[in-house]
């Protein structure tokens, strides 16, 4: 049975590794292995600095923990690991026997928190509201353009029926420059219809993805796919999650990149706004190519916005708004050579497609 003490350990948010004074992991609980990805069978005696290299340079001050009892907090500590950066503050306590029981039997209590994540879980509501509230505006101005335009190819319909054949090509300029911005105003209204609610298998639809964009770029991008197969089904709409990683995977096709990994992982008790789920679904589309510009990192997910002259600036808004309502959220981390894509998902048997 397990001891009140063991149930909150192993519920707890925060990653909990206990250390002997060799540095040898002794006991991990769920959230480190959520947080280095790996299972606390793999953790449970490998040496501290080769499971996280970048703790190297504080060999001295463990020792001193030991030796001292005193506790210290290291902030903003680099976590690389395949495929994925973290930055956690550590602080680490000595677990100190009793006066008569050898000083060996010590141990070291380390306390690990992923403040990046932290940070965005603060900027995530303001982000959604916000994106909320642009995609109202964008609806209401594509609704109001339809009529005038509608109006404007008409015009031009009647006007053509009056003109020499030499004459009618202006015209028809006018039109299919009309039919181009009302397929635009259309993308701009998108999603509108209600939300299809399916079992889907999210490496389906991944697989399907990949298919459609080799088909279009041939081997000019390599795909590679990084997936965890023990995730299972959950709820949604198939057909707008094709969409919304459909945009992920051109996006990154477009951008120069010559490889293109597709990852999908699970994440336990995650916050995704203000609310906690017990399991949620993180499907990564990352490349190689130069980055996101700058300029666009802080408006990226509006419409209308992008870094390509031929782009319309709608596939990352859309596929957020699809993201968003299906309770989950878009971030991403950008830099040269390296740009990840992360689409979270809650895992779950139905849910509510009205927002």
């Amino acid at each position: 049975m397990v001891s009140p003490a063991e149930n909150i350990i192993e519920n707890l948010t925060t990653a909990v590794v206990v250390a002997d004074t060799a540095l040898r992991l002794q006991a991990v609980n769920p959230a480190t292995e959520m947080l280095f990805e790996l299972s606390a069978k793999q953790m449970v005696g490998q040496q501290l600095q080769r499971l996280w290299p970048q703790t190297a340079p504080l060999v001295s001050l463990f020792a001193d923990t030991l030796q001292t009892a005193h506790s210290f907090t290291r902030r903003g500590l680099p976590l690389l690991l395949p495929g994925r950066e973290a930055i956690v503050d550590m602080t680490v306590t000595a677990l100190l026997p009793g006066r008569n029981v050898d000083r060996r039997d010590a141990a070291l209590l380390l306390e690990l928190t992923q403040v990046d994540r932290l940070r965005r879980l603060a900027q995530e509501e303001e982000l959604m509201d916000r994106h909320v509230a642009q995609r109202a505006v964008v609806r209401g101005l594509a609704h109001e353009i339809k009529n005038p335009l509608g109006g404007l190819r008409g015009a031009a319909q009647l006007l053509e029926r009056k003109l020499t054949e030499s004459e009618r090509e202006y015209t028809r300029i006018i039109i299919r420059e009309a039919d181009r911005l009302q397929s635009l105003v259309d993308r701009l209204a998108e999603p509108a219809r209600p939300y299809l609610q399916a079992q889907v298998n999210i490496h389906q639809i991944l697989e399907h993805v990949r298919s459609l964009l080799l088909a279009e770029v041939g081997e000019n991008v390599a795909f590679r796919r990084d997936y965890d197969p023990s995730i299972p089904e959950f709820a949604a709409d198939p057909d707008q999650l094709v969409q919304a990683i459909l945009n992920l995977v051109r996006n990154a096709v477009q951008s120069s990149s010559r490889t293109v990994v597709l990852r999908s992982r699970i994440e336990r008790q995650f916050t995704i706004g203000q609310r906690r789920h017990k399991l949620v679904l993180r499907t990564e589309v990352e490349d190689n190519g130069p980055g996101v510009p700058q300029a666009l990192r802080d408006t990226l997910f509006y419409p209308m916005v992008t870094g390509r002259a031929e782009g319309s600036g709608l596939g990352l808004s859309i596929a957020q708004d699809i993201a968003r309502r299906h309770g989950g959220l878009i971030e991403y981390v950008s830099r040269p050579g390296r740009t990840v894509f992360t689409l979270f998902l809650p895992l779950r048997q139905d849910y509510d497609a009205t927002g």
